[in-house]
């Protein structure tokens, strides 16, 4: 690409081209090691998870060992997250998956990845407006009298989430970090008050025992269990926006995949002691996502309980901002090298955010609310209504989705470091990658064979195949798109995953 020196600048700390005032990289040094994080942990929403896929997990599957559960999938992630941090150190680029399966796997691969990446976190974050709308027009009804229709609170944050795309990383870091905050005090003060007043029997560790781990629904409580951790995996989509990113993404990942895989461990366990682990699998099967909430309201009143309600809508909204901002910059990264119009990689002149991106989130997410609203034409309390069926069906779609990465990532790893000669130095770290990925190809594997019960449908239903084939789908376009590039626009090609470096030859070239 040449420009003249009139539209073209490089910044001192960077070598960032920009153009016309309108930067082709995010802005560095916005994000230290805590804003990082808690923009990573933001998403994995730890009330809805204690709430939400807790309870379920051990009502629908009857695993009594969930605790146990997080301790493995807690292992398995920190395997991939080894060669996942190391690569972070050799590549930065906002498109973080597919950048690193491109520079292992080859440009086409890389192009298959960022369609799925765009899919799957968009079906993630659009998931979390239906169960946000349902528990809005739930706290509406009960605290103010006021009867609203789900979708009304659902596109109100569909709007506002994108209003604050538009604004400052680090000012979002800010509101994530302290709903964040809260939210983990308000758990770990039911984890101590379960641990103080234990169930008839007492305080039992029978939930780590491997036996509670056997029958035919432990494949499909990982599926559920893993999704609780999707979010470390975003450290690297941020690392053009840290001053120090071989330093930061890897610390950060590894704080995040420890910290919750303990913190949803102890928080799984306090349940099953609050119960007694007898008794967890036919309570939650009574209260289902009223588990967590009727066990605070007996040990710590109901003014604890209507916070944690709040809480549990703040959280989620959280979680909503947090992928939003993730789906900004895979956009942000595949239109700056081509896989997308190239509008898309244009950060916004005030901000430096990925505008463009943000804007296609909003309404990309707008447009399915809308579309699940106009469908609804059942309570919301039934579990096929289109409010609970937009949470489970994105939801799920877009675990698999990333679960798919993460797996291909694994593979990436191995191949990047044998190609460059560094398999004998990088051993341990490619013997890590290579046991993650097979780990979570099994993962992989169950959750397409058991989407039916992911997704509450029949087993003779087409939603288990049509909802896993989306992520199949995005898959195929990807490569079609990234074979028509190889054809046709080699050098455009060529730069995929390449990120920051790409402008860089670009620079060289026309000067």
């Amino acid at each position: 690409m040449t420009t003249d020196s009139s539209s073209t600048s490089t910044s001192a700390a960077g070598g960032i081209s920009t153009f016309k005032g309108q930067e082709r990289a995010l802005r560095a040094d916005r994000l230290g090691t805590g804003g990082l994080l808690l923009s990573v942990l933001a998403a994995t929403a730890p009330l809805m998870v204690v709430a939400g896929v807790m309870p379920t997990t051990f009502a629908v599957m009857g695993i009594v060992g969930q605790p146990l559960l997080f301790v493995v999938l807690g292992v398995v992630l920190i395997l991939f997250s080894i060669g996942y941090a190391e690569m972070s150190r050799h590549v930065h680029n906002a498109g973080a998956f597919y950048a690193y399966i491109s520079r292992g796997l080859g440009g086409t691969a890389g192009a298959g990845a960022a369609l799925v990446a765009l899919v799957a976190y968009n079906a993630l974050q659009i998931g979390i407006y239906g169960i946000f709308g349902f528990e809005v027009s739930g706290l509406l009804a009960t605290y103010a009298d006021v009867e609203i229709a789900w979708w009304i609170p659902a596109l109100v944050a569909a709007l506002a989430v994108g209003l604050l795309g538009w604004l400052k990383i680090d000012v979002n870091a800010r509101v994530l970090g302290v709903l964040l905050v809260i939210e983990v005090l308000l758990v770990v003060i039911f984890d101590v008050a379960a641990l103080a007043d234990p169930g008839t029997q007492g305080l039992s560790l029978h939930a780590f025992n491997p036996d509670t781990l056997t029958g035919a629904g432990v494949g499909t409580a990982l599926c559920f269990c893993i999704a609780a951790f999707l979010g470390f995996e975003q450290a690297p989509v941020y690392a053009e926006e840290t001053s120090r990113p071989h330093v930061l993404v890897p610390r950060v990942m590894f704080l995040a995949v420890g910290g919750v895989a303990v913190f949803f461990a102890l928080s799984s366990w306090a349940l099953t002691v609050a119960t007694g682990p007898s008794a967890i699998v036919g309570t939650a099967q009574k209260q289902s996502a009223g588990l967590l909430f009727f066990l605070t309201e007996s040990r710590l009143g109901g003014g604890f309980t209507d916070v944690l309600h709040v809480l549990f809508v703040t959280g989620m909204f959280a979680a909503l901002l947090s992928f939003h901002n993730v789906v900004a910059r895979y956009a942000f990264a595949m239109g700056r090298e081509g896989l997308l119009p190239a509008a898309f990689g244009r950060t916004s002149g005030t901000s430096g955010a990925p505008g463009t991106g943000s804007l296609l989130q909003t309404v990309v997410a707008v447009v399915v609310v809308v579309a699940f609203a106009i469908a609804d034409d059942k309570p919301a309390g039934d579990p096929t209504a289109p409010v609970l069926q937009l949470f489970t069906w994105f939801g799920n779609i877009g675990a698999l989705g990333v679960i798919v990465l993460m797996a291909a990532a694994s593979l990436s790893v191995v191949v990047f470091f044998v190609r460059r000669g560094a398999a004998g130095a990088q051993a341990w770290r490619l013997a890590t990658s290579a046991l993650a990925g097979l780990a979570l190809l099994v993962i992989a594997g169950y959750t397409v064979k058991d989407f039916e019960v992911l997704v509450g449908a029949g087993p003779d239903s087409s939603l288990s195949w049509v909802l896993p084939g989306i992520i199949g789908l995005a898959l195929a376009a990807g490569l079609v798109l990234g074979l028509v590039l190889r054809a046709r626009a080699p050098e455009k090609h060529a730069r995929i995953g390449l990120g920051n470096e790409a402008f860089q030859l670009d620079k060289a070239a026309s000067s």
